[in-house]
């Protein structure tokens, strides 16, 4: 059977992805071979949306028991009609016989070099503590009219972090992180949470005034980075005024 597993949205997601909510349950053996040969009859449709590209990345958060793993899953898709003419996406671990659906009303999308990204940064496993399953996984991108693709994307993270997980401290107007990861970002949000700037750290410590922060930014978090690998990890806000 095929677990349709739950999304952890959280609020300090960056930026954060629309609220989302959903219960695991079973969808039989035979569904899934269904869809999976509905899939392929659709294929030769010739209005079908297209995946360009897909990337999964390796997120740890900062949580109670310890780091915890999520996905970031993006893909840049295309479609005769126009992005608006999209519909749901999906992300499957056939092996795991694990699905993941992504609704166009829950979806993060933004611009970048022209091309348009949709995805979300919040895939994870229902239970506390579980980590999800390394190999590879299947995009599945479907449009108003019920036309699909999928796209193959390989992911194997390393079964324990690289690095320890990375702190953010700020007291008396001064910044310290302790982090090993490569690229280091700042993370800003008004009080109300509401995320503003990321900026890039030269230094791991420092004066915050250096850092010219939007004037409204009440908040920061620690966005640190492994870009050879793919993962990386974020901290909790921490009040900086």
């Amino acid at each position: 059977m095929v677990a349709d597993v739950a999304r952890k949205n959280s609020p300090r997601a960056f930026p954060p992805d629309p609220a989302a909510s959903g219960t695991a349950r079973k969808v039989p053996s035979a569904l899934f071979a269904i869809a999976a040969l509905s899939m392929l009859a659709l294929s030769c449709s010739r209005s079908e949306p297209r995946i360009l590209f897909g990337y999964i990345g390796l997120v740890y958060y900062q949580e109670a028991g310890g780091p915890q793993e999520r996905f970031t899953f993006f893909i840049i898709p295309e479609d005769d009609d126009g992005i608006e003419n999209l519909a749901d996406l999906f992300l499957y671990h056939d092996r795991e016989q694990l699905r993941w659906h992504i609704s166009r009303d829950e979806w993060v999308r933004y611009e970048r070099d022209g091309r348009t990204w949709i995805g979300t940064r919040s895939i994870a496993m229902g239970g506390a503590g579980e980590t999800l399953p390394r190999g590879q996984y299947r995009a599945v991108l479907v449009n108003l009219g019920g036309e699909r693709s999928e796209r193959n994307i390989v992911f194997d993270a390393p079964a324990v972090p690289r690095f320890p997980f990375p702190s953010l401290l700020i007291n008396d107007g001064n910044f310290t992180i302790n982090s090993a990861y490569p690229v280091n970002r700042l993370v800003t949000y008004d009080a109300q949470g509401n995320f503003m700037r990321t900026l890039e750290l030269d230094n791991l410590s420092g004066a915050l005034d250096d850092l010219e922060l939007p004037a409204a930014a009440r908040l920061a978090a620690l966005w640190a980075e492994d870009p050879l690998h793919f993962t990386s990890a974020f901290t909790d806000a921490v009040p900086i005024r």
